[in-house]
This record gives structure tokens, sequence and C-alpha cells, in this order.
């Protein structure tokens, strides 16, 4: 088994997508340390040998993963090396598709549909709602929002809110569980006027140990025993409003934000 392996993402655009493809089928090999490198915009036949040879030269023979969504086959074939391991995003898929739908795929690099100025308008307005909402701010406007989400300090509020807005198109706000909500097992009036948007996030009380002391070492805020009682704590006062939490110890931003819209019964925007 390797220990250690080169991964490139190659693409005719920004590359996200790319990588997001390879990000999701190499985080299932935990033992094995990826190196990882993106070339994006890659759109003539003269940057894709170029590409090649830089990736070869760098990986020195060690067998190197290339995930690809370059959508020109002539571009897309300078890759499919002998001496890489090549993995293709469209090709079969497009292909079995166009048969499916009994149509011809336009083939173009980037998005082939572009959304709608209203869903994007939309994107826009969850994006500005999330940042004017972040960490308890103006929590009189929460009846805008589409989310509401409750947590202790690093449990990861913040990130899972930017992921909602920016990704799924979703207002978000997000609101901190000080000592003065925890001790009292309270929570404002204007949470709990709109608690059916309302979610929890919890974690593990070890890993929010070892997050919080990397930015407040032997502070009385990251000791273990403050970290059990707030999460304690916390929990109670979900129990208490009956409002769902989800905890995100060992989940991803994605899977977090993918629970939270399962538990609210909520669609992300188009």
């Amino acid at each position: 088994m390797w220990t250690a392996k080169d991964i490139y993402y190659i693409s005719d655009s920004t590359g996200i997508l790319a990588e997001t493809l390879g990000r999701a089928l190499t985080c299932q090999f935990p033992a094995i340390s990826f190196t990882e490198h993106t070339f994006p915009f890659i759109q003539t036949t003269e940057e894709a040998q170029q590409t090649l040879e830089e990736i070869l030269r760098k990986s020195s023979g060690l067998q190197p993963v290339i995930f690809s969504t370059i959508m020109n086959p002539d571009i897309r074939d300078i890759f499919d090396h002998a001496n890489v391991e090549f993995f293709d995003g469209f090709a079969s898929h497009l292909s079995r598709l166009a048969d499916c739908l009994e149509a011809i795929p336009l083939r173009v690099p980037g998005y082939t549909h572009f959304q709608e100025d209203t869903a994007m308008d939309a994107r826009v307005e969850a994006i500005n709602y999330c940042m004017e909402h972040d960490d308890g701010s103006k929590a009189n406007e929460y009846d805008e929002a589409d989310v509401i989400i409750l947590g202790v300090s690093r449990a990861g509020k913040t990130p899972v809110s930017v992921y909602l807005a920016t990704h799924m198109g979703i207002k978000t706000a997000n609101f901190p569980l000080t000592d003065e909500h925890l001790s009292k097992h309270y929570l404002p009036e204007h949470i709990i006027n709109n608690k059916v948007r309302a979610v929890g996030l919890t974690a593990i009380p070890e890993i929010l140990h070892q997050i919080r002391e990397k930015r407040y070492a032997n502070s009385n805020y990251a000791k273990m025993s403050t970290c059990r009682e707030e999460v304690r704590q916390a929990q109670q006062t979900f129990l208490k409003y009956d409002i769902p939490y989800i905890s995100s110890t060992k989940k991803s931003i994605e899977e977090i934000s993918a629970q939270i819209c399962q538990e609210l019964s909520i669609e992300r925007t188009k």
C-alpha cells in the first residue's frame, strides 16, 4: 500500500469541480498522505503538454494521480499518460447521460447552465445576511433567517453558516451560547420566537478542549472541565426548548450542512 501520493487536479475552468471529486474519493483513504496540486484554466494542447511535463517532473516517476474535468478530448487525452493514474470526471458519465437523454451535450468548459438572475440575487442576499448576522449580531432580524445555528464557542457555527450561505443560498444566522445563557438554560426571545428555524451544534468535550487550547492555552476557557460543562448545559438547553442538535465532531462542513437542511426540511437555492 502507498503511504503517500501526489494528487493533481486539472481543469479547463476553475478546478473546483475536479478538487471536489478528488477529495470526495481520497478522503476514504485516511492512512495515505496526499500532496495536492491544482492546475486550472488549461485550454490549449500546448498548456496541457507543459502541465503534464511539470507533473511528471515533480512526481519523479511515482505514478501520480490526476483528476480531470477537461471537456476537450484532444487536451484531455494528453493527460491520459502511461506514467500517471488518470481519472476523468466527465467522459463516461457525460456520454452515458447523452445517450440517456438522447441529446448532444455542449462540451464547453465551466458551467453549461448559468443561474438565473433571481437565483444569483438570492445567493448574494444569503451571503450578505450571513456576514451581518454572525456571532449573535442583529438578533432582532432573525425573523428573516432560514436557519439559526446555536452552540458554544468553537463548535463550528461560523464556518457552517458561511457554507450554507455561499454554497446553498440559505440565509443563516449564528448565535453563541455564553455562560449567561448556559447557566440558566436560557435563550433570548428572538430565538424562541423563531425556534422552528433553529438548530444546535455540539461537540465532544475532548475535541472542543483541543481546539480551544490551540488558541488560548492553559486558560479557564480551554479547560476540559469547562468544555464538559458547557457541552452538557448546551444540550440541556436544546432539550428544554425542543431544538434539534447535531454533533460537529469528525464531520465535514458539508455533512453538517446537509444534516441541518434535512433536520429543518430546507432545500438549497437552485
